[in-house]
């Protein structure tokens, strides 16, 4: 790779890209309000904002990507019901998440990439 290029990520983010950034992390709050809100509301702020600036499709990506990881970690809780470890691991998951989008959303609005840690990330 050539020296004189940048990583688009490196390169501090407008106060704009960060916004939308923070709102692809916080969007997984939707969840709480609508069905699926929590993966639809990631992917419409990846979307909508992708094309703006490269840390908003880098956040949206990564917020996705979590969402994608935490409704897979809770159907598994849901499934593990049957045999009750379920009913510990779905709170450990639902905390957990929490936790991480708030840190997200927080490091993405001072214009850090956040990786989350155990996400399977699917959307390259």
């Amino acid at each position: 790779m050539n020296e004189d290029m940048q990583n688009p990520l490196e390169i501090t983010p407008s106060p704009e890209a960060r916004k939308w950034a923070m709102a692809a992390h916080l969007a997984g709050f939707l969840g709480c309000i609508i069905p699926f809100g929590s993966l639809i509301g990631p992917l419409l702020v990846w979307q909508l904002k992708k094309d703006q600036a490269p840390f908003i499709d880098d956040q949206g990506k990564e917020a996705l990507n979590f969402q994608i990881s935490v409704a897979l970690a809770g159907l598994v809780s849901v499934l593990l019901m049957v045999v009750v470890i379920g009913f510990l691991l779905i709170w450990v998951v639902i905390i957990a998440a929490v936790v991480l989008m708030i840190i997200a959303a927080i490091k993405a609005n001072e214009g850090q990439a956040y990786r989350y840690p155990f996400c399977w990330r699917v959307i390259k």
